[in-house]
């Protein structure tokens, strides 16, 4: 019951992947805490420092922590009120020959910020993978209904969700291809702790920060950075996210205006309730879910530039608390953003009968340029038939407007004397066929020369065949 008597961030207890939750949970955060003291401690005895073997077998047997653990460290953070140093404790006494040389030269950001770059560069490389698998689907649907006329409020372009998306996966994969290693670095930047500790020798300074950060699983390091790595890291991964935030509201703008009009629908199941009073209503709470995270995710980008441009110096310790929250909060929203896109994706049901009747409705307006055309080609004067059209199409759309009835502007056109030399082509004037452009081959097009070659990328071909169906708790 201790579970349900405090609060709980639903982003983790109703709606993330188990993955993503659990790259920024305590465990882990903790575990990887260990694993970087580790490899500190490898590289400085491959350098030459006096640590012993038992030292690091300790360490690597110890890398995971028990509940008991976590609550020694709880009681000397109380007490220390300095959390890495509650973990360097913690960690000593589980591995007590390296209780001395835990931490040796290191600052608290060699763990906490480090750390977060992994947790950062991981995070991406999820997200990336959940992108591609949405993009996959939503091609898969383009290509369905390529050539389906409907009143696109421009024309009906499933590619136009799949452009912006893909616009994302540059983005996410530019920010994480950009990541690098904080690496040793020292209190305030300049590794002077490790200078004394190799006696002056500069080369073997270097040489430690580059073992380090390959022991860490990174092509580099960041050449210069003060006690932190610089929060222009924080700005430069969120803002990506945010750009996602906007695309995904867009495209469940758009599916909720859609189902509106009873042309498109997202997935409901058949005991779903939309409504506890209404119980007639398929409310689309999918993707209104999109809608209401992805705003979440677009204002979490401004911590980001509020808190770099307030740093201080080398550092303040003024980005602790906010960073604690918001980057695993980002990273948590763009995963719910993203399976949850990828599950209405999956069940989109749409209409076709619905759409052609409302294209019935309204085709008669959209045609009255196409029939002017075809009047000044039979020898008639672009003006006067303008004139005519305009006059009919006021009348006509009277009686939609006013009376509630049919649009009957054909009809009118029809018993038109001065519109007789074309009553033959009305029927194909008014195919909605002849409407759509060009929107088929641009599909067509799209995902050949754009898409497809972006998801050839081998660690998302993997991902994309490896995707299963998401299936939503809540």
């Amino acid at each position: 019951m201790e579970a349900y008597e405090t609060y709980q961030t639903p982003l983790s207890s109703r709606y993330a992947s188990k993955e993503m939750a659990h790259l920024f949970s305590p465990a882990h955060r903790f575990k990887t805490w260990r694993e970087l003291w580790l490899n500190l401690a490898i590289a400085e005895k491959q350098l030459g420092l006096p640590i012993p073997d038992e030292a690091l077998e300790q360490m690597k047997s110890n890398l995971d922590l028990t509940p008991e653990q976590f609550d020694i460290a709880a009681k000397e953070e109380k007490k220390r009120r300095h959390d890495v140093m509650a973990h360097v404790h913690t960690f000593g006494q589980v591995a007590p020959a390296a209780a001395g040389i835990i931490h040796l030269g290191a600052t608290s950001c060699y763990v906490t910020d480090n750390a977060d770059l992994i947790f950062i560069r991981t995070g991406l490389t999820f997200l990336l993978k959940s992108l591609a698998v949405v993009i996959s689907r939503l091609s898969a649907f383009a290509v369905q209904y390529r050539a389906l006329p409907t009143l696109g409020f421009t024309h009906f372009q499933p590619a136009q969700l799949t452009t912006e998306l893909l616009w994302d996966l540059r983005n996410i994969k530019r920010a994480r291809n950009d990541i690098g290693f904080r690496g040793v670095k020292g209190t305030t930047g300049t590794q002077a702790s490790f200078l004394t500790l190799f006696d002056g020798d500069h080369d073997k300074v270097e040489e430690l920060d580059k073992l380090v950060t390959e022991l860490s699983g990174f092509d580099y390091a960041y050449p210069v950075t003060s006690q932190t790595y610089s929060r222009k890291i924080d700005i430069d991964v969120l803002a990506p996210l945010a750009s996602l935030g906007a695309t995904a509201h867009k495209i469940a703008t758009d599916l909720r205006l859609l189902a509106n009009l009873k042309e498109v629908e997202e997935p409901f199941e058949s005991t779903q309730i939309g409504s506890s009073a209404m119980a007639y209503k398929r409310n689309p709470m999918r993707s209104e879910r999109v809608c209401s995270l992805s705003r979440h995710l677009m204002v979490l980008h401004q911590n980001a530039l509020m808190t770099s441009s307030v740093q201080w110096f080398e550092r303040t310790l003024d980005d602790s608390a906010n960073r604690r929250i918001t980057l695993p909060e980002a990273f948590l929203t763009a995963d719910i953003v993203l399976s949850t896109l990828q599950n209405v994706c999956e069940g989109l049901v749409v209409y076709p009968r619905v759409i052609a009747r409302r294209i019935a409705q309204e085709l008669p307006f959209m045609a009255t340029e196409n029939i002017i055309m075809s009047i000044v080609k039979k020898g008639g004067d672009r003006q006067e038939a303008h004139e005519k059209i305009r006059v009919l199409s006021h009348e006509a759309a009277h009686q939609v407007k006013n009376l509630g009835l049919e649009n009957d502007l054909i009809a009118r056109v029809r018993n038109d004397p001065y519109f007789s030399p074309i009553h033959e082509e009305l029927e194909q004037l008014l195919e909605p066929q002849t409407f759509i452009g060009r929107a088929p081959e641009q599909v067509d097009k799209f995902l050949k020369e754009w898409v497809q070659p972006a998801l050839d990328d081998e660690e998302l071909k993997v991902a994309v065949a490896d995707g299963g169906k998401v299936e939503l708790s809540v």
